[in-house]
Formats: C-alpha cells, structure tokens, sequence
C-alpha cells in the first residue's frame, strides 16, 4: 500500500512539474526601431517576435513581449534598456537594430546584469569581439557579421566597377562595412577614391559630403545608411550633382528610397544583405507571416527577429524541464544546446514537437527562419548573404550566396 501511495505522488509530482514546465512565463524584451533613421524597419521585424511568441503558445509555452522603441539612438535606447531589466525583469532582449545602439546597450545595460540582448540586425565586425571584452557570454546576433557581407559587396562591385566613392553612416555599422567593402573591392583590383562618413542623425541636406564624395567621378557610389539618410543625400545626388549610380546595402534595401527617389531612378539597381538560407524552415515562417500579418515584404531581418525570440523560448523551456529556475543565466547556458547540432532538427512552428523532445531528454537543433542559428564561441552565426535589386516598383532577389 505504501509504495502505491509512493508511486502515486511520483507521478502526480511529475504531472504537476510537467504542467509547471507547460504553464511557465518567460518575459522578454524588444528594443526595435520604431522612431529615428530606421523607423521603416521596426514594425515587420516586431512582427516577427510576436509570430514567434505566438507559435509557442500554441505549443504550451508562454512568452510575454514587452516592447520598447530604441528611436534608433544610443541614449534613448539605453534608457528602454533600463527599463526592460530594472522594472519589467526581462530575461533577455531581442534587439537593437542599429550596431551604434546595440554596442552602449550591450555595454552599459545587459551584459553588466547579465541579460540576454539577441541582435536580429547589428552586423558591425565589432560584436564579435565586445563579448570578450566585457568577459561575459550575454551577446547573441541571429544575423551575420559584416565580415561576410562586405566581401560579397566588394565582389559585386568589383565585377562592374574600377573606382567606387563610399558614403556610409558614422557609427560601428557603417564603419566595418565601408572598411571591410574597401579590403576586398581592392582585393579585385578596384580602387576606392573617397570614404565619407555622415552623422548618425539624420540631416535635412548632404550635399558637401556628397562633393566629397563624387570628386574623381567614381563609377559606383556606395549607400551604406540607413534609410532616412540614403533618400535625401541619393535623391540630392540625383538632383544636384546628376549622379545615379548606385550600390546599396541591408540598410538601404528600402521602400522609403523607392518613394523618394522614383522607382525609374533606381530600377535594376543592386545592393546586398544578409539573406534566407530558403528551404522549408523559410516556407513555413513566410506562411505564417502571411496569415497573421499579410505578405512578407522583402525588407531584412524580419525572419532573424523570429529566430532570436524562438532561440530564447526554446532554451528558456529547455532549462525549465531540467528543473532549473528561469534565470537569464540558466537560460543562456541551453541556448547553444537548443540552436547547435547535434540534435534533431527542429523547425519554425515546430515547438510541440521540440518540447516533447526536450522533456524526453533528447537534443534539439533549430534551424531558423532565416538560416542555421549556430552560435560559435562570441554568439555569431553564419547565415547566407543575398544579392538582391530594385526591380519595377519593388525589391526582388538576384541571387544567395552561401559563405561557408
């Protein structure tokens, strides 16, 4: 009778601690651009995170979003951070978007208090190394480093061009992609002429930095902004300087320079940014999107903003079935674990099945909506970059370049 008993409260125990594990709250923070040169951006990369949460609630598992604008500046962004980690008590944060934000706040707010912050879009070279500065393992990116990007934009150009003029916002962003573009479009035997950088606020007029710019009439001048600076320096260089020749970037791949520019003064037009690896992780994020919010617009880092709240549920889960208290340390220390192989494949949308394994015991590795999301030693992942047009009104691929 008394092992009956003992039995008994074993497995009502594991039912109640499984129901725990299903009923558990993981708060997490977003610190997208709502405001300031990346307004465009903010709304369908938010999306993302909240098709995330919501595919893990309906596999029994609670994510709650708690927004907050980073207006696209350092200060500002850092107080939202503050905010996020002192009041709401985050575990982590999915954003920001700019590298100029996201190095302070990384600095300043989250590895200090030992908070996740997960950048869907910071590709600066720079936070690569800022965890090793800061001693700490609280820095994620689900988009690729501009190490990557910037040599397959150096080859592009290279392929058309012998000179290039680069006109590139002043900040970690701006900063690696314009040197890294600069090594390896001279690597081709292409040679740089001018190197502008503009300030991270944008300005009601450019043109001195464009003269600087366009002296030597290169063959390509290279957009490396965001889209509140590109559209009124490359609609001045249209104007004013009856330039058109173009290269643009993640940060300029853009319906605002559509609108201001015309469709006519940029058709056919290319630039690069980190890009999908496709395949069914991909199908099965766009037809979600599709049904929740409408047709994916082609703008970047919308698929990253998911992978970076799901890697989050999916470690925070993985602790909590181990027992673990839902520390953003404890999640931290499974987020390799969930996102690395070995492990078997899980998918967007496939958050029952990867709960079921991880009650089991058994290992999982999800592969993104936008690619692998295997996170090396400084929390970089390596992710296809894409070569991409303005094409009759919109923005279409050209093609995916796979960089490992």
């Amino acid at each position: 009778m008394k092992r009956v008993i003992f039995i008994t409260s074993v497995l009502i125990f594991s039912i109640a601690f499984i129901s725990g594990a299903m009923a558990q709250e993981v708060k997490i923070g977003t610190l997208l651009s709502h405001t300031g040169p990346l307004k465009e951006f903010g709304p369908n990369l938010q999306n993302g995170t909240v098709l995330a949460a919501l595919h893990m609630k309906m596999a029994g598992f609670t994510i709650k979003l708690i927004h907050e604008d980073s207006e696209t500046s350092a200060i500002p962004a850092t107080n939202a951070a503050k905010k996020l980690v002192e009041i709401d008590r985050v575990v982590g944060i999915v954003g920001a978007l700019a590298s100029g934000v996201t190095v302070p706040v990384a600095e300043s707010v989250t590895c200090p208090n030992n908070v996740i912050m997960i950048s869907p879009a910071s590709t600066s070279p720079l936070l690569t190394i800022l965890p090793a500065d800061q001693g700490k393992d609280f820095l994620f990116r689900t988009c690729p480093s501009d190490a990557l990007q910037g040599v397959v934009a150096g080859k592009l150009a290279a392929t058309y061009n012998k000179t290039a003029s680069v006109l590139y916002v002043n900040n970690p962003y701006g900063q690696g992609l314009a040197e890294i573009f600069k090594e390896n479009f001279e690597k081709k035997r292409g040679k740089v002429l001018a190197m502008i950088p503009h300030d991270e606020k944008a300005a009601e007029s450019y043109t001195a930095e464009l003269r600087k710019a366009l002296e030597g009439n290169p063959d390509r001048l290279c957009a490396f902004s965001y889209p509140d600076h590109a559209k009124v320096y490359l609609k001045e260089a249209i104007e004013f300087f009856k330039y058109r020749k173009f290269l643009f970037c993640d940060g300029t791949k853009s319906f605002d320079i559509i609108k201001a520019l015309g469709a006519r003064n940029v058709e056919g037009q290319m630039g690069t940014a980190p890009g999908t690896a496709g395949g069914m992780p991909w199908i099965i994020f766009n037809s979600d999107y599709k049904v929740n919010f409408g047709t994916l617009p082609p703008l970047p880092f919308i698929t990253n903003a998911y992978d970076g709240t799901a890697v989050i549920g999916l470690a925070a889960f993985a602790a909590n079935v181990k027992g673990l208290p839902l520390t953003a340390t404890n999640i931290r220390n499974n987020l390799r674990a969930v996102a690395n192989p070995p492990g078997e494949v899980v998918m967007p949308g496939e958050f029952k099945k990867a709960f079921d394994l991880l009650r089991k015991g058994k290992k999982i590795n999800y592969e993104g909506a936008a690619g692998s999301v295997d996170f090396d030693k400084n929390g970089d992942v390596t992710t296809p970059i894409e070569v991409w047009k303005f094409y009759k009104g919109g923005i279409e691929t050209v093609r995916v370049e796979h960089m490992f």
